[in-house]
């Protein structure tokens, strides 16, 4: 029997076809970034929607009141998302986006065109927010455990690719008529909108989220689509199994929704130092100046380098294809560099090109003002190959299972609060305290240099059940959880098994969080021993990532008889 089809397609192709929409939406969320950077400052742009004409603080605005439309997104995704699923909350953060589109693009003069400018972006930005926050997590349930790592890390890279294309659109239409300048660029969003939101609406929901709502049969048919399998074959069932014994493991099985509490608990599993570890990785990716680079870079070489207008877009254009070739380096240097030291070394890249920035800008001398643009040029290689898909993967990984969709989206919520905080007053600070600006980003990149020496542990080539043993021995033996993974060695399955009981991550019930799907079936078929003198046997079941290779559960089963 041929394996049923999401599509016409089916096993590679069909994981292909995902990966390709989810990446889409986040090559949208890239183009987004770029596209108002290039037409803030057009005249055609200005004398159409006057109260941005010559005043950074409405322009900071109109930029940065997308940023306040995600963190709505975002916040939506955290209270109705495990409620709603993946796939429909892409389809209708597509189809918002588009239509914030429509908005901003059929302003008339004389209507308000600023305010329903102000509207559509808004609206934009609460489809961006529901994708960002929805996409990875569709992705990496939809993956191999093999490569889950790198396609989100990819997901984080194609931002620069989108942010290319806006920026040499916006260059493109700069020489064409006033209308031109301005909706076409934003138009031009549509087509991705429309890539992402008709092949959804045939591609097939999360196994994972199916499950958890116990559609069984849909999450067969998924599975058995995705990997190739027949649905009723071998595979598809034990793959069905994997991801059933993962979610009890968790705590999550038989709960549509983690509960808001579950992530501010402590203990072995340390759900809150989790929570903050993810969060701050996107607070300092904001923090660090990135968005005042890629939203504000024509703005800065006019305002800050004395360039013309012409000469900043293509300077601009320039600068954006140094940030995606870089941006491609973190998809070979993830695994073998390793999360720590790459968030090290950009974190010493970006406060020294600061440096070199306002160095050169404190003489306020034009000719060497341009030095300043080699800093600039430095920034964005630093940003592309480290911290730009860095706080994509990091809360995806550190965050154990149970709370992963809330860690996620409350870590997507920070990224979004402190983008809209940078991008508004870029504009304004550029404009106050010139080189200052430069100062306070090298400043607070360098603040950022013992919070992840001393804080974040080290995750790469681990599994999700390694990264839970390293916080649990942590715990227990009361020493930094950097140095525990430092000194954990890379666990065999057996090894995980023998860990997870040394530091009491297994749960030996066969009811509550604990419980799982082998004890409930031997509690049928076993008789009774209750007055028996024979000693029970307790089969104890430990999640391990290793044994994944199909990868929707996270783990395969190991187990100790006691």
């Amino acid at each position: 029997m041929a394996p049923p089809k999401f599509l016409g397609l089916s096993g590679r192709p069909l994981s292909l076809a995902v990966s390709t929409v989810a990446t889409t939406g986040f090559l949208l969320f890239g183009y987004d970034q770029g596209v108002m950077s290039g037409i803030i400052t057009a005249p055609a742009f200005n004398n159409f929607f006057t109260p941005t004409r010559g005043n950074s603080t409405m322009q900071g605005l109109i930029t940065a009141i997308y940023e306040i439309g995600c963190l709505i997104g975002a916040m939506f995704v955290l209270w109705t998302g495990d409620l709603l699923g993946r796939r429909k909350n892409i389809m209708v953060g597509a189809f918002i986006m588009a239509l914030g589109v429509i908005i901003q693009v059929t302003c008339q003069a004389g209507a308000n065109p600023f305010a329903q400018l102000f509207v559509g972006r808004v609206v934009m930005g609460i489809g961006n927010g529901m994708n960002t926050s929805t996409i990875p997590t569709y992705q990496a349930e939809c993956s191999k455990t093999s490569n889950r790592g790198l396609l989100i890390c990819i997901e984080g890279g194609v931002i620069a690719f989108g942010t290319l294309i806006a920026y040499w659109i916006d260059y493109g239409a700069s020489y064409g008529p006033d209308d031109l300048v301005w909706r076409f660029p934003i138009a031009f969003q549509l087509l991705f909108a429309i890539f992402i939101c008709v092949p959804m609406f045939y591609l097939p929901e999360s196994p994972r989220w199916l499950l958890s709502h116990g559609r069984t049969q849909d999450a067969d048919k998924v599975i058995a689509a995705l990997r190739g399998y027949e649905i009723d074959g071998p595979e598809t069932i034990q793959e069905r199994n994997l991801i059933v014994d993962s979610l009890r493991a968790s705590g999550g099985y038989g709960q549509k929704s983690t509960p808001f509490k579950a992530l501010f608990t402590g203990g072995k599993t340390q759900h809150f130092r989790r929570l903050l570890l993810g969060s701050s990785s996107q607070f300092m990716q904001q923090v660090g100046g990135c968005n005042a680079v890629i939203y504000y870079f024509p703005i800065l070489f006019q305002d800050s380098i004395g360039e013309s207008h012409n000469m900043s877009m293509l300077l601009g254009g320039i600068n954006m294809i140094v940030y995606s070739i870089f941006a491609t380096v973190s998809w070979f240097a993830i695994e073998r560099v390793g999360r720590r030291r790459l968030f090290l070394i950009g974190t010493v890249g970006q406060m020294l090109s600061m440096v070199i920035v306002f160095a050169c800008l404190i003489p306020d001398d034009p000719m060497k003002a341009r030095g300043a643009a080699v800093g600039l040029f430095t920034y964005i290689a630093f940003f592309g190959a480290t911290w730009l898909p860095l706080p994509w993967l990091y809360p995806a990984e550190v965050n154990p299972i149970r709370t992963r969709g809330k860690a996620n989206a409350v870590s997507t919520c920070s990224n979004w609060m402190f983008n809209f905080l940078i991008v508004m007053v870029t504009p304004i600070m550029v404009d106050k305290i010139g080189w200052g600006t430069y100062l306070f980003f090298a400043v607070m990149n360098a603040s950022f240099l013992p919070i992840i020496y001393f804080f974040y542990p080290e995750t790469a080539n681990r599994s999700l059940e390694e990264i839970d043993i390293i916080f649990a021995k942590g715990f227990v033996e009361k020493m930094s959880y950097v140095q525990a993974a430092k000194e954990l060695p890379h666990l065999t399955p057996e090894e995980i098994e023998t860990y997870a009981n040394r530091y009491g991550l297994v749960d030996r019930d066969s009811n509550g969080e604990g419980g799982n799907r082998h004890d409930e079936e031997k509690s049928r078929d076993r008789p009774d021993q209750s007055d028996s003198d024979s000693p029970a046997h307790v089969e104890i079941d430990v999640i391990d990532e290793h044994g994944v290779e199909s990868g929707f559960g996270d783990g395969i089963n190991t187990k100790e008889v006691r």
